[in-house]
């Protein structure tokens, strides 16, 4: 390690002076600090010198920040329950929409573990034990909670004396409740896609074939199927109705004459 390099971890261990605050920062006595307890989470990671390889510090904080993200979400799938069952549209897709961020953010930050060499992640992965995502509290947790959301929008959906099918061939009847359908139709791929960065990173760090065993003995050419399953089937099969009852009839023949659009915003 070159001297700088070595200066600049020492400085970093210490608190640092703010000049406008004119106050150290990072003793874990100022107001930010204790309320967001910096001193107990950032002490939560391997110390720099006990890491395998400097990237684990990386692949620590990941799923740490993974688990913190996932709590956020279960939470929110509780607020939308609540507020789907309380007839409440509006709150519901608030909820939604914060559901649907943080699984995006999910998706996104797993790409930074695509920095790890192979050779790095097989170091890393020897000090791992048995582990695997599947084993992850806050991803068994949302895939509870999102059962539980589904069965919240399905009870919407009957309340409202109507299918799913209905909702989505008449869309213009139950406006709320097929915005709602469709954000979660949002989360659902998201998460599917979230899954598929997982995939990806295991190619890239450990190879994908049926010979090749992730920790919890499943061979990594499982995880695609795994990734792909969707959360609320339904909502995606209920595509496959209304095209298996698609038709031709009333469209127009390429290039010829159109009628001028007649719906309710042109009557």
């Amino acid at each position: 390690m070159s001297m700088a390099a070595a200066a600049l971890r020492r400085s970093m261990a210490e608190p640092i002076y703010n000049k406008v605050l004119h106050q150290e920062v990072g003793r874990g006595k100022l107001d930010y600090e204790v309320y967001v307890r910096t001193r107990e989470l950032l002490a939560l990671q391997t110390p720099a010198d006990e890491l395998v390889v400097p990237d684990e510090l990386l692949f620590i904080v990941q799923h740490q920040t993974q688990e913190l993200w996932l709590k956020c979400a279960i939470f929110e799938c509780a607020n939308l329950v609540e507020r789907l069952d309380g007839d409440l549209p509006f709150p519901a897709l608030e909820s939604l929409d914060r559901i649907v961020h943080i699984v995006q953010i999910l998706r996104d930050q797993i790409r930074v573990l695509g920095a790890l060499s192979p050779s790095q992640f097989q170091v890393i992965r020897r000090s791992l034990g048995n582990g695997s995502g599947l084993e992850s509290p806050g991803y068994n947790q949302l895939l509870a909670a999102a059962e539980a959301a589904g069965s919240a929008l399905g009870r919407l959906v009957e309340r409202r004396g109507a299918t799913l099918l209905d909702i989505y061939q008449e869309p213009e009847d139950h406006p709320d409740v097929h915005r709602l359908a469709e954000r979660f139709v949002d989360w659902d791929g998201t998460f599917q896609t979230w899954l598929v960065e997982h995939f990806m990173l295991v190619r890239r760090t450990m190879g994908v074939d049926k010979t090749v065993r992730a920790l919890d003995g499943f061979p990594t050419a499982a995880l695609f199927g795994r990734a792909t399953k969707p959360l609320f089937a339904e909502l995606w099969n209920v595509r496959v109705e209304m095209t298996q009852g698609w038709s031709r009839e009333g469209g127009f023949v390429p290039g010829e004459q159109r009628c001028p659009y007649s719906g309710a915003m042109g009557a």
